[in-house]
Parts: structure tokens; sequence; C-alpha cells
């Protein structure tokens, strides 16, 4: 895998580099980062040839883009493609009621996916970017609002980028199914699937992955460590924000050994499995400092032979 590859998204002019930097993290997810940290783990990933950043307002509450706009602001615009969400906007009041983000402070993310709350969003992202616009726009987990976020966000997104303010639309969760309903709306020219199709998860290939490939719309994987199973198995490692059940640890463990047999690094075979399937066309890895980013990068160029995915189809 090439991590600088760049490729199209679909029918849409949109490149997007074959690995990208989640942001999320810089958002102070379960631990602080801080803002030199955070400007440093995105230039790093400048400087080792990552070209796609995905952000969110809901990432600390803000403090994502806030900490990575400086140095995306600073970057060749037409070198980078950035893509953030709508559907959470950040308002004063509560704190952390989520419990994921340590930097936080009076500030919490609340849903809103009617399309005055869309544009409201995009323009506050953009603020505190620093930026004129994205590249990318994501309905942002509308797991239990499909009918606002049909009816409303993404006619509403669809209309950005007939006006030409984004270059895509998409929708991004943690789930397929939902993510499968957004395709067949033919209003989406990507998705972003975060953690189902991984390793250790991969219910993404039962019904998104062949519609998304038999309709042309490419997908973004994204949670490829499930959250840090993946990365580092060992008791208590988090399983989809949650500490992993001894039955999750045992299955990733197993993994592992597969893949030393082979003489690969679990992390490598967790970043490039997504792209043995044609629908994805990228994956997004999350990092919360400059060490992560090079490490990531080293991860997705380590050759793995095909005889590695045989035996954990078989051995899984």
């Amino acid at each position: 895998m090439n991590p600088a590859e760049r490729v199209r998204l679909g029918r849409t002019k949109v490149e997007v580099t074959r690995l990208g930097l989640g942001l999320g993290p810089l958002g102070g997810l379960y631990a602080p980062v801080g803002e030199e940290q955070a400007r440093a783990t995105v230039t790093q990933a400048w400087r080792l040839g990552i070209r796609f950043f995905d952000v969110a307002p809901f990432y600390g509450h803000g403090l994502a883009e806030r900490r990575a706009g400086p140095v995306l602001a600073g970057l060749p615009r037409d070198e980078i493609t950035v893509s953030t969400k709508v559907g959470r906007l950040v308002r004063p009041g509560g704190g952390d009621v989520d419990g994921a983000w340590a930097e936080a402070g009076g500030e919490t993310s609340v849903f809103d996916f009617s399309g005055a709350g869309v544009l409201t969003s995009y323009r506050e992202s953009l603020d505190r970017l620093g930026l004129d616009r994205a590249d990318i726009l994501h309905v942002h987990d509308p797991d239990e609002h499909w009918e606002q976020a049909s009816g409303e966000a993404l006619p509403t997104l669809a209309g950005l980028r007939a006006g030409g303010r984004i270059g895509a639309v998409s929708a991004g969760m943690n789930q397929a199914a939902m993510l499968a309903d957004f395709v067949r709306t033919g209003l989406v020219d990507c998705v972003l699937l975060a953690g189902r199709f991984t390793l250790l998860d991969r219910s993404g290939a039962d019904e998104l992955l062949p519609l998304c490939a038999e309709r042309g719309v490419p997908v973004i994987a994204a949670g490829v460590f499930n959250s840090g199973l993946l990365a580092d198995p060992r008791p208590g490692a988090p399983y989809d924000y949650q500490p992993a059940t001894a039955a999750q640890l045992a299955r990733a463990l197993a993994v592992r050994e597969v893949c030393e047999r082979h003489g690969v690094p679990l992390r490598a075979a967790a970043i490039q499995f997504p792209l043995t399937h044609p629908a994805v066309a990228s994956v997004l890895v999350g990092a919360r400092s400059p060490e992560e980013v090079a490490d990531a990068v080293r991860m997705a160029r380590v050759p793995i032979p095909a005889t590695l995915w045989t035996d954990l189809e078989e051995s899984t």
C-alpha cells in the first residue's frame, strides 16, 4: 500500500490519499493532547505525504477543529482534502457529557440534523478551521435521526454540492445498515464506515460494501483498530469504545498470532485490510502524536503476502 497514492472519489472531483489522518484524538480523546502536540501531529502527516484530513465538530466539542485549523490553513489548499461533519452543534453548557473528551471545557455537542442546523454547523466548522470550504461533508452518526437526516440534512448537503460549496456528500457512521440506506437515496457520493470492516468485524461486507461497489460509491474505512484492541491487544484495551471482553481479546490475540507467522505486524494488517475490498478507497487512522503518524505510515508500507489474508479468513 502506498499511503500517499491519490485516488478520486467516484464521480466527484475530490481526491483522497490511500491513508488519511483522523483528527478525533486531537480533541483530547480519553487523554489530553495539548495544542503544540496536536499541531505537530498534523504537520507530521503532511510531511509524510498524507493529504486527507478528517475532523468533526464533535471531536473535543470543537477543539480538534480549532487545533488542526491553523496548520491546515497554512498548507496549499488545492493539495489537501478536508472533510468535516454535520449533525451536531457545539453549544455552551453541559461540559463533557460523553466522558470521552479529556480537555473539554464548558461546551457540549447537541444533535441537529435540520437543514438550518446543517448550514449553521458547516459555517461554524469553517470558522473554527479557518478555511473557506470543506471538500467532503459527512452526515455524522444519525442513528436515531434517520427521518430528519435523510429528509433535511442530506438534501441540504446536496444543495451545497450543487452550489460548489463542497465537493462531495457523505454519511459517516459506526454501522453499515443505515449507510446502505443512505447509498440507496442516490444522494451520497461516498460513505465513511467506522469499525465495521476490520480484522475483527467484517459486517460491512455483508450488504454495504457490495452495494457501494455496484453503485460506484467509494467507502472510506475508519476505526480500523476497533478503538485500540487491534493496535495493542491486552487486557483492558478498548474495543468499540468499551473495555474488550475476554472473548474479544482472545480473537485479537489469535489474529496477531496469524500475522506474526507471516512476519507482519498486527497494526500493518489492520490498516491495510480494508483496502482488500475494491469498494474501499481510503483508510483513516487516528493519531495523537507525530510518532503515531509515523508509525501508521510505516505500517501502511509493510508488504503483506496474499496468503496472510487467506489464512486470516480461514482461522478467525
